[in-house]
């Protein structure tokens, strides 16, 4: 265990109000590409003409359904993931009494599948689908089974609750996330580029002075940090509550 591990350890063993901020890195180790690296959705050539960050739009969903589930259920969807050593960590934390909640820029559900409580989805969730003319709810495999576009029992489409491009987050869920980060004693923040905006924003709002930042690739929040641990968020997490 590295210096600064021991250091995050001490931490949480002192404290019983930590936050945790997290990405699509926390999710790499299940086998879930991130969208940014090299190897990330952003940067995979797509069937068609359109980029991902198009296909991932509002109007595209509106206008080219079929296309948005093609790309949508082959890339965005991961049935068989797992929850790794990250997620078991939190969840532990948060059983323990120390984590009061976990804030996350995933979509794929593995927080609550470890055993999370108190988890805030910023942009949403695979496994909730609503109806867009009666709001009738639909589990994932409805979406996975579902042949070109879903469609509710009423006729009308089904639509993933997941935050697209062009559309807002919600806003209440936003400032309870404010309220959990500016309340902090310790905040780690986990594979997160922290260059998605507004949850990136968020980090601004602590106004304590123990933030941890885990992640592989550098932040604009480094010279920042409290401690910074540039290694893998499972085996970091995992070796701290060891």
């Amino acid at each position: 265990m590295n210096m600064n591990t021991e250091k995050l350890k001490e931490l949480v063993n002192s404290s019983d109000n930590i936050v945790f901020f997290g990405g699509a890195g926390v999710s790499t180790e299940s086998g879930i590409p991130d969208f940014r690296s090299a190897g990330g959705l952003y940067n995979e050539r797509t069937k068609s003409n359109y980029s991902p960050e198009e296909i991932l739009s509002h109007s595209f969903f509106m206008y080219n359904t079929k296309e948005f589930y093609d790309f949508y259920r082959s890339k965005m969807i991961y049935r068989d993931a797992k929850p790794n050593a990250a997620h078991i960590a939190l969840a532990r934390l948060e059983e323990m009494g120390k984590l009061k909640a976990v804030i996350t820029q995933n979509i794929d559900g593995l927080h609550q599948l470890a055993g999370s409580k108190n988890v805030l989805e910023l942009h949403g969730s695979v496994h909730r689908n609503y109806c867009m003319r009666c709001h009738k709810f639909y589990e994932l495999d409805y979406i996975i089974n579902s042949e070109d576009i879903p469609r509710c029992s009423c006729g009308g489409i089904v639509k993933p609750d997941v935050v697209l491009y062009e559309e807002s987050l919600d806003m209440e869920l936003m400032d309870k996330a404010v309220s959990y980060i500016a309340n902090a004693d310790v905040l780690i923040i986990g594979g997160t580029s922290l260059i998605v905006y507004p949850a990136a924003g968020l980090v601004s709002y602590y106004r304590g002075n123990k933030l941890v930042l885990i992640n592989k690739s550098s932040t604009q929040y480094d010279d920042r940090a409290y401690l910074l641990i540039n290694d893998s968020i499972g085996e970091t997490l995992h070796n701290v509550i060891q």
